[in-house]
């Protein structure tokens, strides 16, 4: 599933190829991904110029001026720039032409992605207005999770991957923030102190840019959600040798998702 520093990838790349270009045909192929698509976007849409495309948690969020065209990419989507005609293949359900000839394509073999309009202030939309804080502002903090996390029994690692919580800290960099910061995934929220948390917040924030940074250094895969080469120390290795301390890399599922860690230098 793309994660925030795969959307944020996106999202840079798709700005400095479409931020002043107008939308001159929509080809719609399915009627609902996720949730239901709007079939007047190919009315809307049309002679609509793209003002700015920017980012809240995992979603794309692209500025026509009269309103807002949203972008979840799910499980298995991706946005994919053409030039010049292509026929589609088969998980290509939408097509957006600009006055340029390029083509932005929308592919979702699962089909749990989303693309929607609103009118308004996006960030009343109901899919964003329970958002929490961007990992990458000075909004999100160490006292902020401490606070957040204060007297709650839920596992550590749960109470970052919750979007309410914390806008996009996805499975990977949950895991990877968790190692950096040394602390145990499965830890009640409310036993870290401050510190911790001001460690944890740190680390978040960190790996997220971390990543942000190979992938625009990285020329973009398109054809997969593996945006960019990531290197990880935990995520993915369990059973190998922590980088760290040499000792094997404990799996386990939490929240039914798969959680790798390192007995020895996390607690």
């Amino acid at each position: 599933m793309p994660e925030l520093p795969e959307v944020e990838v996106t999202r840079q790349r798709l700005e400095r190829a479409l931020v002043g270009r107008r939308f001159t045909v929509v080809e719609l192929r399915v009627p609902k991904l996720r949730l239901p698509v709007k079939a007047d976007l190919a009315d809307i849409l049309p002679g609509l110029t793209v003002r700015a495309i920017v980012r809240r948690g995992k979603y794309l969020l692209f500025d026509c001026g009269s309103g807002w065209l949203l972008v979840h990419l799910g499980m298995t989507g991706y946005l994919r720039l053409l030039r010049g005609s292509s026929p589609p293949g088969k998980h290509d359900h939408l097509d957006f032409i600009f006055d340029d000839g390029q083509l932005l394509r929308f592919h979702d073999p699962r089909k749990f992605g989303i693309v929607t309009w609103f009118a308004g202030d996006p960030q009343l939309h109901p899919l964003l207005a329970t958002i929490g804080p961007e990992p990458l502002t000075d909004a999100f903090n160490g006292t902020y999770i401490h606070t957040v996390g204060k007297n709650r029994k839920v596992a550590i690692k749960q109470l970052i991957m919750n979007s309410a919580v914390v806008a996009g800290v996805g499975n990977i960099y949950a895991n990877e923030a968790l190692f950096h910061a040394r602390i145990l995934p499965d830890r009640s929220a409310g036993t870290l102190t401050l510190q911790e948390c001001t460690t944890l917040a740190a680390t978040i924030r960190q790996e997220l840019e971390r990543s942000i940074s190979e992938g625009i250094a990285c020329r973009v895969a398109e054809e997969s959600v593996s945006y960019h080469p990531q290197v990880l120390k935990v995520y993915g290795r369990g059973g190998q040798p922590c980088p760290d301390c040499g000792d094997p890399l404990e799996e386990s599922r939490l929240g039914n998702r798969s959680t790798v860690f390192c007995r020895r230098c996390q607690e």
